[in-house]
C-alpha cells in the first residue's frame, strides 16, 4: 500500500544549492534539515525551492553551497502556528540526493506529478492584460491517514478547464515547483516580503465523480 500510494506524489528538480543546512527538526532520533536549491527556468528567471532532507542521506556537517544537485521525492506539506493563525509551508521531502555536473537540459530540470482532490472551489480569474489563471488547491494522499494540500496554478485554456472542476472530484497534475514573490499585509501601512509555493500546471486530467 505505501509504494502504491507514493506514486501519486512524485517530483524531481536539479539546481544549485544556495544556502547551508537548518536544523528543523527531530523525528525518532533522525534529524532533518531545510536547505534552499536555485533552479532555473526557460526564462532564466530561478525558482528558490526549499528542501528537508535527512541527515541520514546528506552530510549536513559540510557546506555544499553552490554545488549542483539532483534531488527527488515529495511535494509535502504541513501547518505552522503564528500567533492565531496557521499558514501552510511547503517543502520537496527527498528520498534521493545526488551532486551532478552543470550541463543538464533547463526543460528537465524541475518535474513533479500529483494524483490528488480538489479540496476547495476552484478561482478562475484574469489579469490586467486579460491572461487567463485558475487557482487549485489539491489533497493529496500519504499513508497512516494524512494528507498534503499543495497549491496549484493553472493558465490559458488549462485555466478555464480547471475552473469547471467540483469539490472533491480526482485530479492528475503534470507541471514544476514553483516560487513566487509576494508582499503580506501586516500592518496599516506595514508590509513583509514572503515567498509563496505552487505547482504550475502544464497538463491536467479530471475525473469527474
Amino acid at each position: 500500500m505505501t509504494d502504491k500510494v507514493m506514486e501519486n506524489n512524485k517530483v524531481g528538480i536539479i539546481g544549485e544549492v544556495i544556502s547551508d543546512f537548518e536544523f528543523s527538526h527531530e523525528v525518532f532520533g533522525e534529524g532533518f534539515y531545510m536547505v534552499n536549491v536555485s533552479v532555473n527556468r526557460l526564462s532564466n528567471q530561478p525558482d528558490i525551492i526549499p528542501l528537508m532532507v535527512s541527515e541520514r542521506l546528506v552530510d549536513v556537517t559540510k557546506s555544499c553551497v553552490g554545488m549542483m544537485v539532483e534531488a527527488s521525492g515529495q511535494f509535502r506539506s504541513y501547518n505552522r502556528h503564528e500567533g492565531t493563525k496557521n499558514r501552510l509551508v511547503l517543502s520537496i521531502f527527498v528520498r534521493e540526493w545526488e551532486y551532478v555536473e552543470d550541463d543538464r537540459e533547463i526543460g528537465k530540470t524541475n518535474q513533479i506529478f500529483l494524483e490528488g482532490f480538489i479540496c476547495k472551489p476552484p478561482i478562475y480569474r484574469k489579469t490586467p492584460l486579460g491572461r487567463e489563471i485558475a487557482d487549485l488547491l489539491v489533497a493529496v494522499n500519504r499513508p497512516y491517514g494524512k494528507s498534503d494540500y499543495i497549491p496549484c496554478i493553472a493558465w490559458g485554456r488549462n485555466a478555464r478547464y480547471a475552473a469547471t472542476f467540483q469539490v472533491g472530484a480526482k485530479l492528475r497534475i503534470w507541471g514544476r515547483v514553483q516560487s513566487r514573490e509576494y508582499m503580506k499585509k501586516i500592518g496599516e501601512n506595514e508590509g513583509e516580503k514572503r515567498i509563496a509555493y505552487e505547482v504550475s500546471v502544464s497538463k491536467l486530467e479530471y475525473e469527474a465523480e
